[in-house]
């Protein structure tokens, strides 16, 4: 059984529990997640079973798309309500101050990882050192904010923003909601997270472990699983015949000019000159990589799949 679960993650789990459940319902040891989730968030978490976990390393790179919610008026050493209250104080704001400092994060931005976060430093992750009372200097990474919108502003005591965010891989929504009180004068801290998305996987077409439970009982479980390829959708396609895909199969690198269909024409130079290859009966077999030569363009083994 290979393929890629979109599951549907609830609040309150690690996302290292979800891949240790679906080891167990699968049986399937080379298991892993695509893009780790706070234990108090909730939302997409892809899971990639067999030869999928192959994709990881590319699906780790993909867009993410988020819903949270942001606690103005409370400073916490984790970012979020999980920690422990460093400052309170009564915010007073106006709906268009607070719309305009969140998309005044659009575009790229140097933003700080977390003490309590899965980077690692030295060959250990920071949420161990923080544990452990143990803060490091760590450096700014650049990250980028595709659009943040607000959706709604609730007041009493403190403030709570609920806001969209569409980002590149790395943000730490936690962070940004921080950052995003410091420039308010407030402080702020993250009370909800959502994971709307991420790369080609929609909350829309998740499934609760719940409902893996019960395929696992009624034997259909590889029925949500999904074909790896859809990881590089955006990328053109080959078909081989026959005798090119045993020879590509083999490690050789076949001439473009002897695959009949391409889709669309990959014969020039594109940014990645990455290619979904698929067999002779239709399979996604590869990722290829389109060499190009003064004797013409050939088609490489990237990835097998």
């Amino acid at each position: 059984m290979d393929g890629i679960l979109n599951i549907l993650k609830p609040p309150g789990m690690t996302s290292f529990d979800v891949v240790a459940l679906v080891r167990g319902l699968t049986g399937i040891r080379r298991t892993g997640h695509a893009g780790t989730l706070d234990p108090m968030a909730a939302g997409v978490l892809p899971v990639c079973v067999g030869r999928a976990a192959k994709a990881v390393e590319f699906l780790m790179e993909k867009d993410k798309l988020y819903r949270a919610e942001l606690t103005l008026g409370i400073t916490t050493d984790t970012q979020d309500t999980t920690g422990v209250v460093l400052a309170r104080q009564k915010p007073d704001l106006s709906d268009s101050d607070i719309i305009e400092a969140v998309a005044s994060f659009q575009g790229k931005y140097m933003q700080l990882p977390p003490m309590h976060s899965a980077v690692r430093v030295k060959g250990k992750k920071l949420y161990q050192l923080a544990r452990e009372g143990v803060e490091i200097r760590r450096s700014k990474r650049e990250v980028e904010i595709y659009s943040a919108k607000v959706l709604d502003i609730r007041r009493d005591d403190v403030i709570r923003v609920l806001f969209d965010i569409h980002c590149s891989k790395g943000t730490y929504i936690r962070t940004l909601c921080a950052d995003i009180g410091d420039a308010l004068k407030c402080g702020g801290c993250m009370s909800f997270l959502l994971r709307l998305g991420a790369g080609p996987f929609h909350i829309s077409e998740s499934v609760t472990l719940e409902e893996l439970s019960e395929r696992k009982e009624r034997g259909t479980l590889a029925d949500v699983m999904i074909s790896p390829d859809r990881v590089f959708g955006n990328l053109g396609s080959c078909i081989l015949d026959e005798a090119s895909e045993r020879k590509f199969m083999n490690g050789m690198q076949i001439p473009l000019s002897g695959i009949r269909t391409m889709q669309p024409d990959c014969t020039d130079r594109n940014e990645t000159n990455l290619i979904r290859v698929y067999g002779s009966g239709g399979d996604f077999v590869a990722l290829g990589t389109i060499i190009h030569r003064e004797s013409g363009n050939y088609l490489k083994v990237r990835k097998f799949f």
